[in-house]
This record gives C-alpha cells, sequence and structure tokens, in this order.
C-alpha cells in the first residue's frame, strides 16, 4: 500500500494555486517564451509525470527545483498537469454498441456491486449470483478482452450490475461495456490515475455509478448515459489518495481516503507530517457532505525538529485503503486503518475502527499492532524524518470481512501485511477471538489487498514478495525494481470459528529462467464462489482452487497477447490489487501490474464455459 512515489506523479491539481505561483517564479520565463532547444509548456505537459519529476529532481532541471520541498514539487507537477503515455486518452470511449438498451438493476438479479457482492465484504459469490459450478471452473476459456488503454497497471475493481460492467482506468476512463460482448456503452472521462473500483446506486432516483479519482475528487454519473450528476472534492489535505472503492447504501455514498504524505517524509525539508485518514459520508443525490470522521481524533501538532531544523509534526496517517463494510444489524461502518508516519504513534492506526451509520461517531477501535509509525524516510539514510518508533509498515489494505459463526456470534476477520490473519468481535467493541500466523510479513508482505469466506472459511493469499533494485539508465529515476521468482506467495484457508488453517496450498508460479518481473508472490484480493476459491499472482496466472482441498482445478496464463473487442491487441501482467469478479456464469478479471517490479498490462478479461 505504500512507496506510492511513481503513482503521485499522476494525481490532478490539487495544489493548482501554489503550484501556479512556483512555475511563474522558476520557470515561465524560459518556457512561456521557449527559444532554442528550451520546450515550451504545452510540450512538458505532454511528458509524463515520471519523467518530469525526474528532470527536476536529478536530471536538466534540478538547478530551478533546488530549495523546492517534495511538497512544492508535486504541487508544481499539479500545475503542468501532465498528459503524457502513463495518461494518454483511452484507446475507446466512444459507444460501439449496436442499439440502445434501457439500463435496469433488479434488486435479485446477479451482480458484482463494487469491492464485494454483499455489504460483509466477504467477496464471495453465491450460486444464484455466480451460475457458476466447480465442474464448470476446468472448462473456463476466453470469451472477450478490452484494452485499457496506455496504461501500465490494470487494478480498478470491476463491477457488474445490470448486465453491464461498470470498470475504472488507470488513465481516467470510466467504462459502461455490454458483460455478454464487451461492447462499449459509454465512457466518462475522469482525472487521471483512478485506482479505486466503482459503487452502483442511485441518485434522486435515477440509477447513477459512484467512484473517486486518485486526487479525492469523486463523482456521480448517470449509469444508464454516462453523463455527470455531480462531481465534488469532500477533503482538503493536498497528499489525500482514495484507493478504496466507494459504498452505496440506503442512499448515502461512504468514501475512505489515504494518502501519499508517507513518501514526501523522505525530504529533509519536509514538515512530516499533518494527514489524517477519514471516512467521508455524501448524500447519493446531491454529493453535500453529511459527516466526516477522521481516523485519529486530534489533528497533528508540531513536536520537534529534525537535523535540518525543520519542524516535525504527529500524530499523522492512518489512512483507510479498504471499502467500507456495513453492519446493518449494528447500523455500523468498520474499516481498517494504515500506520502512522510520525510521532506520536496513535492508538487508532493498524486497527479496526467502528463508525455510527447515520453520524460517523466512532464507536470502538481495536489497535492490532502498536507503534507502527513509518514514512520512507525510514527506508534508506540519513533518516532525517524517520520517526523515533520505526514501526515495521504491517498496516492493513484490506477491508475487515463480516461473518456469522453461528449461534448469535459473529467475527469481523481480517489479514494483515504482518502474515496475521485476526477475527475480533464486533458486538464486544472488537474483542480478540483468534489470531493465527499465515505468512511471514513485511512491508510488501503478509495478506495484502483482501481475503473471502464462504461461511465456512476464509481465504488468506500471502505476498510475502522478494524485491529488490538494480541500476537502469533508461528509467528517469536511474533504477528499477526486481522481483525474486522463487520467493513468496500461498494460499490458506482457515477455519471461521477457531482460526485453524484446514490447508494450504503452495505457491505455483510459473516464473520463466532468469526473469526479474515474475515473482509467485499473491497479492491480489481473492474470490470465492461454492466450492472455489480464485486467487491471481504476480507471475501473471489466474488460478482456481478448490475450496475443500486447495487443489488447483484451472490455472490460466494472462501474461500474453490478447486480441481485443475495441480495436488495438492488448497485453497481460502480473495481477495485483483488485481481485476477479465472478457475475451469471462468467468471471471477470484485470491484468497487468507493474508498481512493484512486475510485468505491466493494460487488458481487461472475460471468462466463460467454453468462451460461450
Amino acid at each position: 500500500m505504500r512507496y506510492a512515489c511513481l503513482l503521485v506523479l499522476f494525481l490532478p491539481a490539487v495544489f493548482a494555486q501554489d503550484g501556479a505561483a512556483i512555475y511563474q517564479e522558476r520557470c515561465a520565463s524560459c518556457h512561456d517564451m521557449p527559444q532554442a532547444r528550451v520546450p515550451s509548456l504545452s510540450t512538458i505537459k505532454a511528458m509524463t509525470g515520471e519523467a518530469i519529476y525526474g528532470a527536476l529532481t536529478s536530471g536538466t532541471m534540478k538547478s530551478r527545483a533546488e530549495g523546492l520541498t517534495t511538497q512544492q514539487i508535486f504541487a508544481l507537477l499539479g500545475y503542468i498537469a501532465p498528459t503524457g503515455a502513463a495518461q494518454a486518452a483511452p484507446v475507446a470511449i466512444t459507444a460501439t454498441c449496436q442499439g440502445e438498451a434501457a439500463f435496469r438493476m433488479g434488486p435479485n438479479d446477479p451482480q458484482w456491486n463494487g469491492w464485494s457482492p454483499g455489504l460483509t465484504n466477504s467477496r464471495f459469490q453465491d450460486a444464484a449470483g455466480a451460475k457458476l459450478t466447480a465442474p464448470d471452473v476446468p472448462k473456463l476459456k476466453l470469451k472477450w478482452a478490452f484494452n485499457l488503454g496506455a496504461v501500465t497497471l490494470a487494478r480498478s475493481q470491476p463491477t457488474i450490475v445490470g448486465g453491464r460492467v461498470f470498470l475504472a482506468s488507470q488513465t481516467g476512463a470510466v467504462y459502461a461495456l455490454d458483460a455478454d460482448s464487451g461492447c462499449t456503452r459509454w465512457g466518462y472521462q475522469a482525472a487521471p490515475g483512478l485506482r479505486g473500483g466503482i459503487t452502483v446506486g442511485e441518485a434522486n432516483g435515477v440509477p447513477a455509478v459512484f467512484f473517486s479519482d486518485a486526487g479525492a475528487t469523486m463523482y456521480a454519473l448517470n449509469a444508464q448515459t454516462g453523463a455527470l450528476i455531480w462531481k465534488i472534492r469532500p477533503v482538503d489535505h493536498y497528499a489525500t489518495l482514495a484507493t478504496a472503492t466507494p459504498r452505496y447504501y440506503k442512499g448515502v455514498v461512504y468514501q475512505p481516503f489515504s494518502s501519499f504524505e508517507e513518501v514526501v517524509g523522505a525530504d529533509p525539508k519536509a514538515e512530516c507530517c499533518t494527514f489524517r485518514g477519514s471516512v467521508v459520508a455524501l448524500d447519493a443525490g446531491t454529493g453535500k457532505k453529511i459527516w466526516q470522521t477522521f481516523t485519529i481524533a486530534e489533528a497533528a501538532q508540531p513536536t520537534h525538529k529534525n537535523a535540518g531544523g525543520v519542524q516535525q509534526r504527529g500524530p499523522s496517517g492512518a489512512g483507510v485503503w479498504g471499502s467500507p463494510t456495513i453492519d446493518e444489524q449494528l447500523g455500523a461502518l468498520y474499516v481498517a486503518t494504515g500506520d502512522n508516519y510520525s510521532d506520536p504513534p496513535s492508538n487508532t492506526s493498524d486497527a479496526i475502527l467502528a463508525m455510527d451509520l447515520k453520524t460517523g461517531t466512532l464507536l470502538w477501535s481495536r489497535q492490532l499492532t502498536e507503534k507502527d509509525a513509518f514514512n520512507t524516510s525510514c527506508a534508506a539514510p540519513p533518516f532525517t524524518n524517520c520517526p523515533e518508533a520505526k514501526g515495521p509498515d504491517y498496516d492493513f489494505g484490506q477491508s475487515p470481512v463480516l461473518v456469522s459463526l453461528g449461534g448469535g456470534k459473529r467475527a469481523l476477520v481480517i489479514g494483515q501485511k504482518s502474515g496475521m490473519v485476526h477475527a475480533v468481535d464486533p458486538d464486544q467493541k472488537g474483542e480478540v477471538l483468534w489470531q493465527t500466523r499465515a505468512g511471514a510479513g513485511s512491508a510488501l508482505g503478509g495478506s495484502q489487498w483482501g481475503s473471502a469466506a464462504d461461511g465456512q472459511k476464509v481465504y488468506v493469499a500471502i505476498s510475502d514478495l522478494g524485491i529488490g533494485v538494480v541500476a537502469d539508465p533508461k528509467s528517469p529515476q536511474g533504477f528499477r525494481l526486481t522481483l525474486d521468482p522463487k520467493k513468496g506467495g500461498g494460499l490458506h484457508a482457515l477455519d471461521l470459528k477457531t482460526g485453524k488453517i484446514v490447508w494450504s496450498a503452495a505457491p505455483a508460479a510459473a516464473c520463466p529462467a532468469g526473469s526479474t518481473d515474475c515473482s509467485p508472490a499473491q497479492s491480489a484480493a481473492v474470490t470465492a464462489i461454492p466450492g472455489v476459491v480464485f486467487s491471481g499472482s504476480l507471475d501473471g496466472h489466474l488460478r482456481a482452487y478448490s475450496a475443500g482441498t486447495g487443489k488447483v482445478l484451472w490455472d490460466t496464463d494472462t501474461a500474453r497477447e490478447f486480441e481485443t473487442v475495441n480495436g488495438k491487441a492488448a497485453h497481460g501482467g502480473s495481477m495485483d490489487a483488485a481481485g476477479p469478479a465472478v457475475v451469471n456464469g462468467m468471471v471477470f478479471v484485470n491484468s497487468g501490474y507493474n508498481q512493484y517490479g512486475g510485468a505491466p498490462g493494460n487488458v481487461f478479461l472475460a471468462f466463460s464455459v467454453d468462451g460461450k
């Protein structure tokens, strides 16, 4: 969930006013009246954010950026608003489906709405919704593929409602596709860098889709036409990110927020840190804010000055990376939090929080890792802004799963980057029921993005990624990340009542000899249907396992080229972040993820029995 250096370069203008002032002071005299080899501002805009950042921090423009803090460089990038290859226009955003078809959202129709088919975030699709059985799974074949444009990773969870696939892209494109054929019903261009998924609900009686861009601006679109209903940025901190898929419930949209300020801490000149994670509730019809609850009650205060004399602040951090879980029985909302960025550590980081659905009032919290204060200054000398706590960076990236244990007993079950799986009692203010180690754990290890539960077992995939760095003069940073093809991965089934591991499936990586962008790590969210568990891997394979034994039932290699329904061929790669969605006899999944050294890709895939 961190080391977001590459991601933040593609944020929209969140500090445009300050960025404009910096541009006028340091850049305008040359780039507004370019001569000889000096590029114009329009030419600079056509570059990628990554390339501009490299020029400002280690390249030809380093002298002009001298003295700027990381925050100011981000502000300048926000003003420039780069539109290069990583943010190119989508491959196809015009309607290609033949004929009109009214969008209907029947309450009993098969669907996968948001992060999970249900409010409990179990990522389990029942037999009626899946219409896919264990004997069917080995017969799955590609039905259609869709090119997501000039992107290098595909991370947004697909939503399938009313026979349509609602899908967000790194380019900022939002698509409404026909689930059966993959043709485009409509497209909408939002700000680049969409990370979270889409949820479907209603806005003043009109079917609508809700999502947030990377810069934390939220949108509501007409689900039939793609027309904008409202657009609002309900938060004000410059570093805010929206990675979590929002949740729609009874006329309200609930959106959690995290940030990239943890990366800013690497700058010795940064006043680290002031961001606090939060959950915002918005009126679905108007976008008006109903409430906002911060994960840290008190705003950051001055604490001390670092070795360079720069003021430090805290507490900070505790962002929320996963979609909210709704408890209709108690009228509560549950989220899990990330680590702190600075001292002093708070008691609500690395925790499960319960909030009142109507008011946002914090009902209880249960911290599961103490004193986890960390920022990227801790990763390399001189460690100027590294907190004294120097936590292990073991925060939560996934949603708590609300399950029934029988006899009126319930639990919230969640995997952690520490490698631990926890079960707590939501009816006893988070009292710990059991804890089981499923992975070794690390900053990019343990259980990353999401687990699945089928009423008997919880299925937990393990990352434990092996990652390295090598010099690369072709990269704007001068280096690139590499993956250990023999380290990481595995899938475990745990008994929901006891936490006992029922079975474990060993990593099954298919990495070519000598590869540096392939890994057996299973970081992506897990999906379950009756009798089957789906888990994607950084080796580019999507595998289906027997829910009873862990045996592999089906294995498809997505790290290859695909002909697509919208024009140019696309290529798959590593699978990470979002997991498959299973609806009405089909399996939908993204392929391509190079953020941590994996194989890039830009394809969305749809499988069905015999490809029919």
